[in-house]
């Protein structure tokens, strides 16, 4: 039985000038193909004219392809990558030979570099450089109509390549043109290459301006199109077989590009992930040991004397039974110094920033506060903030990111897929000066460190989310840099593999001398790994305090509720009350001063549940449905969300709190109980019940 097609069907109205579109550019080619004396192919290919006007497009094509590489490639960073005045106009300069005539072409390039052009008379007595009625003028030529290609090309890939693996690399310490060279250039291969190719071949085919402008010269200017010309006059036979020729040439260039010229098929996508390879090496990451740092593990031991404890070569490392813990190691090279961090950052984020030597600074606040928009002006890599930055006693705000001595893992990690895991760790290290064997020893080091050492030979398509971002780690950490920016770089791990790098981490941030910034929503990273915890909200710093102090004193309703408490904010109404911004009230054990702003912080644990209107001592009672149930650990959190209509109160034992009847409007409460309680109130989603809070289990925060 055969195979149904699926998907709509073609309109009739649309299928058949499409054919006729294809039938009306097929038939030239077959009239080539029909009228080709195939006997006589060899005789009128192998013709000393035919071979030279070949030997003399090669030269012309080729000359002009490096000449459109070395002015192209430029000109297609600089328009995909910078913000310039009249750059609509540069663009429509580039895209100009391809809609100007050929033959118009050339007389502007007569009028521009002939004899009486220009510039053609100060080359000729500056430099003694005739263009036009010579080879080079056949090459400025087909340079000019073939250029495009590439430029356009290359633009739309540079376009289309993430700018976090640049970014990625400045902060890793290499410079602008190394960045291009090394990052830049391989991640576009495939543009480059597509629009290498079209270039090459429309110079080989080029006509109009050629003749033009260089004239048709035999052995100097007469290539083949030229060639052909010349053969449909005296020999049409002739000039068929090598309009076969210039055909085959063509398709051959088209169906080696196989659509990466218009985006159909071909490779994938500059700076994606590339396919996978048949077999065990191909295969998900996921499928290969997770090795990490045991307890007691220990990594090799770093440049120069081994220190205390630090055991010599031929030591187990991570994971290995017998060996030492891994934070009490020196990092392998490490360097001395210790660098305070003093910043001012102005602009969307403001605000200034201390930091002591070894200090790790936990950065959390709700999606939009300002958190990656403060690490990239500490970077110099966005212009919606800018950082006064002083590492140590070096002003380094001034100066590019990639002399700042400032590493930054992005929230995805940022790996360059053309590298392997272990020549992405050591990109940093090269970067800086560090030789090949060198850089590549100490890369090994870190990545055994956070147990992805066995795979130091994959590339990043070939490794799972968490074990990418122990690479990311590893390469900033070998970099040593002065201030290590860290933008959620556990959030792909799992939570065992999450924990061990965790304390690999946190062994190694201990004898930092830098400072360290890390941006999580996890709250858990913020009080195991951070010393201080900034908390951002609409770009400005609204709490920086040990964990200890936000855990007891969230001042922020978000950082509250990442801590898995309810966050209320609300204002005095003088006396033990406090006005709900989301509406109602809410009774306190502390009076709290007329229009005081402040924020009603309550333990999940202390909100009881009841299916009727309870009575005793708790003073906040209020009417709501269950939208929620998850559990944690051994317990269940319920999400309770205010319903508004009679019954409920926001202080039922008070009557001057309100009436029995008062709209039960109000925030969402959390509550946490046991498997058994809820069993027992017979809870499920959409069931109705009363929420109830004792004054004392309230805690109040100055906002």
């Amino acid at each position: 039985m055969g195979r149904r097609r699926t998907g709509p069907r073609t309109p009739l109205a649309l299928a058949v000038p499409a054919l006729l579109a294809t039938g009306f550019l097929l038939v030239p080619l077959l009239g080539i193909l029909a009228r080709t004396e195939w006997g006589a192919l060899g005789s009128h290919l192998g013709s000393a004219g035919v071979i030279d006007a070949v030997r003399l497009s090669l030269l012309v094509s080729f000359g002009a392809l490096a000449l459109s590489l070395v002015l192209g490639v430029p000109l297609a960073w600089l328009l995909a990558r910078v913000d310039f005045p009249g750059k609509a106009l540069v663009r429509s300069l580039v895209l100009l030979p391809m809609v100007l005539p050929p033959t118009v072409g050339g007389v502007a390039l007569l009028l521009g570099f002939g004899r009486r052009g220009l510039l053609g008379p100060w080359l000729e007595d500056s430099f003694g450089i005739v263009l036009p009625f010579h080879t080079s003028g056949a090459v400025v030529a087909a340079t000019f109509v073939a250029m495009p290609f590439l430029v356009i090309s290359l633009e739309g890939t540079l376009a289309g390549l993430r700018p976090a693996y640049e970014e990625t690399a400045a902060s890793l310490g290499a410079g602008p043109l190394r960045v291009f060279g090394t990052v830049t250039l391989p991640l576009v291969a495939p543009g480059l290459a597509a629009g290498a190719a079209l270039t090459w071949a429309r110079a080989l085919g080029e006509f109009g301006a050629t003749i033009t402008f260089a004239g048709n010269l035999p052995e100097s200017t007469q290539t083949l199109p030229l060639q052909v010309y010349l053969l449909l006059q005296n020999e049409p036979e002739a000039a068929t077989s090598v309009s076969l020729l210039l055909l085959a040439i063509a398709m051959a260039v088209l169906v080696g590009l196989r659509g990466r010229w218009t985006g159909a098929g071909g490779s994938p996508s500059a700076g994606g992930r590339p396919r996978r390879r048949p077999g065990r090496r191909g295969r998900l990451a996921e499928e290969a040991p997770q090795t990490a740092p045991a307890p007691g593990g220990t990594p090799p031991p770093g440049p120069g004397a081994p220190g205390p404890g630090v055991p010599g070569p031929g030591v187990p490392g991570p994971g290995v039974p017998g060996a030492r813990e891994p934070g009490d190691l020196p990092d392998p090279g490490s360097r001395a110094g210790t660098w305070p961090l003093h910043a001012r950052v102005t602009g969307f984020t403001e605000l200034t920033l201390e930091a002591a030597p070894g200090t790790t600074v936990a950065v959390v606040g709700p999606n939009g506060a300002g958190k990656t928009t403060l690490l990239r002006a500490l970077l110099g890599l966005t212009p919606r903030a800018r950082a006064e930055l002083a590492l140590g006693d070096s002003e380094v705000g001034s100066l590019p990111p990639h002399r700042r001595g400032v590493a930054w893992v992005p929230q995805d990690g940022a790996l360059f897929p053309h590298l392997t895991a272990l020549s992405n760790t050591a990109y940093g290290l090269r970067a800086q000066g560090v030789g090949r064997t060198e850089a590549r020893r100490q890369a090994q080091e870190w990545l055994s460190r956070l147990g992805v050492g066995h795979l130091a030979h994959r590339r990043p398509g070939q490794l799972s989310g968490g074990q990418a971002g122990r690479v990311a780690l590893a390469r900033a950490l070998a970099a040593r840099p002065r201030l290590l920016l860290l933008d959620e770089p556990l959030a792909a791990l799992d939570q065992t593999t999450r924990a061990q790098v965790r304390h690999t981490l946190r062994g190694h941030l201990s004898g930092f001398g830098g400072v360290c910034m890390l941006v999580t929503h996890d709250p858990v990273e913020a009080v195991s790994l951070a010393d201080r915890v900034l908390v951002l909200e609409d770009g400005r710093a609204l709490q920086d305090a040990p964990p200890a102090e936000v855990t007891r004193h969230p001042r922020s309703p978000w950082v509250a509720r990442m801590l898995g408490r309810n966050a209320l904010p609300g204002t005095g109404t003088g006396g033990g009350t406090l006005a709900l911004d989301d509406g109602g009230t809410l009774v306190v054990a502390d009076p709290v001063p007329a229009g005081a702003p402040v924020l009603a912080v309550i333990a999940p644990e202390a909100v009881a549940l009841h299916r009727a209107r309870p009575h005793g001592s708790p003073r906040n009672v209020r009417r709501g449905t269950v939208r929620e149930i998850t559990a944690v650990g051994s317990r269940l959190r319920v999400l309770v969300a205010a319903e508004p209509g009679p019954g409920g109160s926001a202080a039922a034992d008070d009557p001057a709190d309100g009436p029995a009847d008062a709209p039960a409007d109000g925030p969402d409460l959390v509550a946490e109980i046991t498997a058994e309680a809820a069993a027992e109130l017979g809870l499920a989603d959409g069931a109705e019940v009363f929420t109830s809070v004792k004054a004392t289990e309230i805690t109040l925060v100055e906002r």
